[in-house]
């Protein structure tokens, strides 16, 4: 008999005609002591089915039991981490673990359960933060005292509802350590939700997927026979990483594969021009051969000197990116990558024009920048649409700034087209509002486009969505890219994005006094997708070179051991 077993489970919400199902005829057996990661999209019942394991969801039909016996209601001896941490902002971190012990181990005396109670704090690295209140605390840290919470608990299974999927990539990196550390000493049965497949394999011994609603059910298991612990940097070799990993992402894509999305080649795009494009009439021909041969040449069409941003603090000057030297070709897409406070956005929102340059200066198709304006478009980690307009009309506002000269037909057309384009030929008139927040992004994206500029910014443009919505946007924006070859540089923290979309990948070192540290030339044929990427023989090679830079710089400013060369030209 397994020790943990789920028997034909199903969900559904709401009654009747408006009867959603959920999960339908789930069925999974888990050993004591074994580690399961279940990995699905967004929307796929995955919380669903881990609330229904800690008994805060009453199945419609089947039932879950743990030793034998019939789950019917929550108890401490499942403890669940939720991906929001549910933790008391106003109680230190041994305040929030003491909470729960006093509650469930009522059997020790109060020594004992503050000993215990510290035991934990230890064992996820913050004693030296005992006594510090929940909101003084990053996110990271919180998500520590959340697990040590759920463990101090001493429960039989632990439950994780992707409780690092909000965390930046260094902290998720360490977290996951600490989670299969804990998990090794301990022992406890595990059942994890994600939606990062190199995550599951880092740490479960098999990995499920969940296959998307409605009546999401299970996929077929994905054993993971590879010994422990699992260094990420490590398994980048290891054959066995590479073709489980391209197995399941590879089944996770065909699975997700929206059937017959109407994605516009039947559209023209009308012949207009954009305002932000200066006539060659109103120059000089002089002037006009000049400008042409400069942004023409293209190796110097974006082009940073000596770039550099320092804020005032009440320690004194602190400076955040020091004296960037760089030079993009008209058209070449490149990615910007390191740790977070790194100085990555604070360069993109230098090149946007939303923030001030201290010295230095950026010079855009023989222009200097010195505002923001129409001629780059920015898509940031948050749409920021309107939620009261329609998608049609978030993406019009700015068509109507560039193209005022168009007729409004031929300004419809434009905003049609590209929201097709990204796959919203079907919601052009849903309000931002009803959206889901892939659907927004794709909103954004479109927007971006739209107003054809000479400059695509794109600040983690995917960092809030779930990696399986992000691998379908990642291949929407490598597809409209390719139609228009707009110059491109995109902030990232994402290794396999990094690779997927550039033409070149310029890694920061960390700050303050961020300065590039490696630009890797990523020769990889085009048109590219994440199926073809995994199947490409260089692909390891260069995300173990990216992986290898992060890995140097994990600690600080300064590098472990001698400082990178810089493999690939900066001009």
């Amino acid at each position: 008999m397994a020790f943990l077993e789920l028997r034909d489970i199903s969900k559904s919400y709401g009654e009747g005609k408006a009867a959603h199902s959920v999960l339908r005829d789930i069925n999974l057996a888990i050993e004591e002591g074994e580690f399961v990661a279940i990995v699905g999209f967004s929307g796929s019942g995955k919380t669903t089915l881990i609330s229904t394991i800690a008994g805060l969801v009453t199945s419609d039909a089947g039932d879950v039991r743990l030793g034998g016996r019939v789950i019917t209601a929550p108890s401490p001896e499942r403890g669940v981490v939720f991906q929001s941490y549910s933790l008391m902002p106003w109680l230190t971190v041994e305040g929030n673990v003491r909470l729960a012990v006093d509650a469930v181990l009522t059997d020790m005396s109060r020594t004992e359960r503050a000993a215990h109670a510290r035991k934990y704090i230890d064992m996820v690295g913050l004693s030296h933060a005992s006594d510090r209140r929940l909101a003084e605390l990053s996110g990271g840290m919180r998500q520590r005292v959340a697990v040590a919470r759920a463990l101090a608990t001493c429960p039989k299974v632990l439950l994780l509802d992707e409780p690092l999927s909000a965390l930046d990539a260094l902290t998720r990196a360490r977290l996951q350590d600490e989670i299969e550390a804990i998990w090794e000493r301990e022992k406890r049965t595990v059942v994890m939700i994600t939606n990062d497949v190199d995550e599951a394999i880092l740490l479960a011994d098999r990995v499920i997927p969940l296959n998307p609603g409605p009546g999401a059910c299970l996929g077929p298991e994905f054993r993971v026979d590879m010994p422990r612990p699992r260094d990420r940097k490590a398994v980048n070799h290891d054959r066995t990483f590479q073709d489980l990993r391209a197995r399941i992402t590879g089944y996770l894509i065909e699975v997700g594969r929206e059937g017959g999305l109407d994605t516009g080649d039947d559209l023209v795009l009308p012949d207009v021009r954009p305002n932000t494009e200066t006539p060659p009439a109103e120059l000089p021909a002089a002037a006009s051969e000049a400008a042409e041969a400069r942004s023409g040449a293209t190796d110097r069409y974006l082009e940073f000197t000596r770039l550099t941003k320092v804020y005032p603090t009440p320690k004194g000057p602190l400076t955040v990116v020091d004296g960037i030297d760089l030079q993009i070709r008209k058209g070449e897409f490149v990615t910007l990558i390191g740790h977070s406070g790194c100085g990555k956005s604070t360069v993109l929102s230098m090149v946007a024009g939303l923030n001030d340059v201290t010295s230095g200066g950026v010079i855009l198709d023989s222009k200097e920048v010195s505002a923001a304006g129409p001629d780059r478009g920015v898509v940031f980690q948050a749409p920021s649409l309107f939620p009261w307009l329609t998608a049609r009309e978030n993406v019009a506002l700015g068509v109507d700034q560039v193209y005022p000269h168009a007729r409004a037909k031929e300004r419809a057309d434009i905003v049609r087209y590209y929201l097709t384009r990204v796959g919203l030929g079907d919601a052009l008139d849903r309000k931002a509002a009803d959206l889901s927040n892939g659907m927004k992004q794709r909103v954004g994206i479109a927007r971006a486009f739209a107003l054809s500029p000479k400059l695509l910014l794109l600040d983690e443009p995917f960092g809030m969505l779930d990696s399986l919505t992000r691998w379908d946007l990642q291949e929407v924006l490598l597809e409209v890219w390719t139609r228009t070859r707009v110059t491109a540089l995109c902030v990232t923290h994402d290794v396999d994005e990094a690779i997927l979309l550039a033409d070149r990948v310029v890694m920061m070192t960390n700050g303050p006094n961020a300065a590039i540290g490696n630009i890797m030339d990523v020769d990889l044929p085009r048109p590219r997708s994440r199926k073809a990427l995994l199947e490409s023989p260089r692909y390891y090679a260069y995300r173990e070179e990216l992986l290898g830079f992060l890995k140097d710089y994990e600690g600080g400013a300064h590098p472990k051991g001698a400082s990178p060369a810089v493999t690939g030209k900066a001009a």
